[in-house]
């Protein structure tokens, strides 16, 4: 049998100046790394038939299967502030959309696949090493109940690609609500293209937010929906100690997933201070900036949809200064929420808030573990004698003892017993997160190697991070002083 796509091609049939219809550049030798097998019967595709030589074929841009429409997405964006007009899919091919089981429309994407004339001199080509950190990340974010991006299979190409140094290479297949970003309709304003933003605006309410095409005025209303979506989001971001990396606004995403997995990272030690990527020298995108950097990415789709609100631009500032109002207020909301969950509180009372915040400011003067400091808390909530793994945490234990007596004294205030909150706890607190040390392990390992075995145990760790896993208990602790990873880095 062939491997079969039922493809579907809504965006590839918008006018021509959205995109450029290119094939992926063929490969040497593909050999399938990882094939998502879950995700793939999810996307009503035969894991077997994806797993033969052809499948592999397909996913690494050797073989274009019966039915794509192979398109690079045109967009701009503003890259640490300052904007480029052009940037576009300069290393990424869509094949198609495909209606998975729910009945969500989803793009199959190659990443890696070749150079597209968006490539600006690139050679549309990925190494191993950041495949796999996507893969990783992606499938961990999505365990962890974040939308994200998901990765059906990761394929070697058999070929090699000049970085710093040669390394190997590989293509990603990548699966997502859509691939449309803030950049996106930032391509057709910047060209004074009110038709050609109209026209996207339309295709991101039909596929992304249906119900809004009855709205009194369904313009206002789409900036209204992603606004919501981008400040839930990113809190979600911050309750797992997320950082992204390069929060572009063409790394923005309309659909609210979390999308292009660079020098990603997660925290070790509490401090919003916190910045991995090698190219963020001043710290924008820290983990501590992210909601204030959504809301200027979403500032910026605002002035594109202005045209769209009212001929009068004085009044449509006001009313899109009206909209961005409330990020502020939504964020806050999920984030504190959130927070609240975190600590085992099941009701909102006045103090929490300062509660909470006095933990993690102690945690980032004395320099404790995000993840854990939160997951043990919930052991605590069981036993009060439980403290001291927490208090090892912390480069002054005694640091903790006045916040956690506070802490006691609150969650007696609520009917729960005990065993019930720290199952909410831990349902909420991960034990397993891609530590930044354990992605480099894996890397190293399938690139110096051609060692998967690490690869695959990493994530089978990931793919149930609230459970304790006795097993594999080392790769819930922090890295030791020679394991820190101290920066990552984009994989262009």
């Amino acid at each position: 049998m062939t491997v079969h796509f039922p493809f579907e091609h809504t965006y590839a049939a918008l006018p021509a100046n959205f995109f450029a219809r290119v094939a992926p550049t063929p490969v040497a030798a593909p050999r399938l790394i990882k094939l998502n097998r879950p995700l793939a019967e999810q996307l009503g595709l035969d894991p077997d038939l994806l797993s033969t030589p052809e499948g592999a074929e397909i996913l690494a841009g050797k073989r274009v299967p019966e039915g794509a429409d192979p398109i690079a997405m045109a967009y701009a964006g503003h890259q640490f502030g300052h904007f480029v007009p052009q940037l576009g899919d300069g290393r990424a091919i869509l094949l198609g959309e495909v209606i998975d089981r729910d009945g969500v429309r989803r793009d199959i994407q190659l990443k890696g696949s070749g150079p597209t004339p968006f490539s600006r001199r690139g050679d549309g080509r990925a190494a191993l090493g950041p495949v796999l950190r996507e893969y990783v990340v992606s499938e961990a974010m999505f365990k962890l109940g974040i939308p994200t991006t998901r990765s059906l299979a990761a394929v070697m190409s058999g070929e090699s690609v000049m970085r710093e140094t040669v390394l190997p290479g590989a293509v990603l297949t990548r699966v997502a609500a859509s691939h449309i970003r803030v950049g996106t309709f930032q391509f057709f304003a910047a060209r004074g293209d009110t038709d050609g933003v109209r026209q996207l605006a339309d295709h991101v309410i039909a596929r992304h937010y249906p119900d809004l095409a009855q709205a009194d005025r369904p313009y206002h209303a789409l900036l209204d929906a992603v606004i919501a979506r981008q400040a839930n989001l990113v809190a979600q971001w911050l309750l797992v100690g997320f950082i992204h990396g390069v929060m572009n606004t063409d790394n923005t995403s309309i659909s609210g997933e979390t999308i292009d997995y660079g020098p990603c990272a997660f925290m070790d030690e509490y401090n919003p201070a916190t910045v991995f990527s090698s190219i963020d020298e001043m710290g924008r995108y820290a983990y501590g900036n992210q909601p204030r950097i959504a809301l200027w990415n979403l500032t910026r789709l605002a002035e594109c949809l202005l045209p769209l609100f009212s001929d009068d631009k004085d009044k449509a500032i006001e009313q899109a200064q009206f909209a961005l109002g409330a990020f502020a207020e939504k964020f806050t909301e999920a984030y504190q929420a959130g927070l609240r969950r975190k600590a085992g509180l099941f009701t909102a009372r006045d103090g929490d808030e300062a509660l909470v915040q006095d933990l993690l400011d102690a945690m980032t003067k004395n320099q404790a573990d995000f993840t854990l400091t939160f997951r043990r808390l919930g052991d605590i909530a069981a036993d009060p004698a439980n403290s001291e793994p927490v208090r090892e945490l912390f480069v002054d234990p005694t640091a903790f003892d006045p916040w956690a007596e506070r802490w006691r004294q609150r969650i007696a205030e609520e009917p729960q017993s005990a065993s019930e909150r720290q199952l909410a706890m831990h349902r909420v607190n991960p034990a397993f997160i891609p530590r930044n040390h354990r992605i480099e392990a894996v890397i190293q390992a399938a690139v110096s190697n051609d060692d998967f075995a690490p690869f695959e145990e990493l994530l089978t760790v990931l793919s149930n991070p609230y459970e304790d896993q006795p097993a594999f208990a080392a790769y819930a602790e922090p890295p030791e002083p020679h394991q820190r990873v101290h920066q990552t880095f984009c994989g262009t």
